[in-house]
């Protein structure tokens, strides 16, 4: 294979078609934009009108708000851990931390910190540092004969 026979799949590909072209192409006169009125003409921008009726934005009522304090925590799993050692991306004798979590794939980004739940199964002797876990996941740990480090203000809150 050479770059100049490069080329797409068949089919994968649609032909771009080119409206009002004259009646005989199928999409002449009004060029597939129905007849007349508001969305006939260009410059159009309509989402949320209904007609001068109160749009539903407004017809509902507000509730509740968006607390701009709260910690965003990134979630994992005992599992994925466990899954991530196995696959030799963790190191289960060296502290799994966020920026650890985060070089092994882990994780994406590492937020406000990480939270450990206990979902899977830890077999795996390791010791965590994280920013939060459920009471659940600090039982596995211990019971799989790690530690995990949480700091002060953050205790297992379920």
């Amino acid at each position: 294979m050479k770059l100049n026979e490069i080329k797409d799949n068949e089919g994968s590909s649609k032909d771009r078609i080119r409206v009002g072209r004259g009646i005989g192409s199928g999409k002449g006169k009004t060029g597939g934009r129905g007849v007349k009125g508001q969305k006939a003409r260009s410059g159009v921008a309509i989402n949320g009108f209904e007609g001068g009726q109160m749009p539903i934005y407004r017809r509902l009522p507000k509730r509740g708000f968006n607390n701009i304090f709260s910690s965003d925590f990134v979630i994992v799993s005992l599992g994925r851990i466990q899954a991530a050692i196995d696959a030799k991306k963790l190191d289960a004798s060296a502290t799994i931390d966020a920026a650890s979590l985060k070089a092994a794939g882990v994780i994406r980004r590492e937020k406000d910190g990480v939270r450990i739940l206990a979902d899977g199964e830890l077999k795996a002797k390791v010791s965590i540092e994280a920013a939060g876990a459920s009471k659940a996941a600090v039982e596995k740990i211990e019971k799989a004969g790690g530690s995990i480090k949480l700091p002060e203000a953050a205790a297992t809150v379920e």
